[in-house]
């Protein structure tokens, strides 16, 4: 299956409300960043054990490890959690960062080194979301 597909099946699966802002939200991230490639994570390793919620994946980077060794992958992600929605802004190497830019002015969120949590997009200010989104392309960008 398509990796567009995929998410499609994946946002169409998700119970409303939750299910409009995804769209609403996978909408803002490819206006944001248009043509960027698109990922499909569906949460299981490669023995298939559930170790993580499914997941999309927008734009791409990679990764370097202390060993020299490399991998691709995404900039900026969202998937469902119980409570709402996470989105991922990777790579972010100081923790506190999108924290300290980002968190207060958000609204009702929760955001740790590379998450922001919320219940619905009605409960933050999406132009700051917007602003951590378009961050998270910048920054891999530039390291790229």
């Amino acid at each position: 299956m398509a990796v567009q597909d995929q998410i499609k099946k994946y946002i169409a699966s998700q119970p409303e409300p939750k299910r409009s802002d995804m769209e609403a939200l996978h909408l803002l991230i490819l206006r944001l960043a248009p043509g960027c490639k698109q990922w499909f994570l569906d949460g299981t390793d490669e023995t298939g054990k559930v170790v993580s919620n499914p997941n999309i994946g927008y734009g791409s980077y990679t990764i370097k490890y202390a060993k020299g060794e490399t991998r691709e992958f995404y900039q900026v992600g969202m998937s469902a959690n119980t409570a709402g929605i996470s989105v991922y802004i990777m790579g972010v190497k100081d923790k506190t960062l999108l924290a300290e830019t980002y968190g207060k002015a958000l609204g009702k969120a929760s955001v740790t080194g590379y998450c922001i949590k919320f219940k619905a997009l009605k409960d933050i200010d999406v132009e700051v979301l917007e602003d951590a989104i378009r961050f998270g392309f910048t920054a891999q960008a530039e390291k790229s």
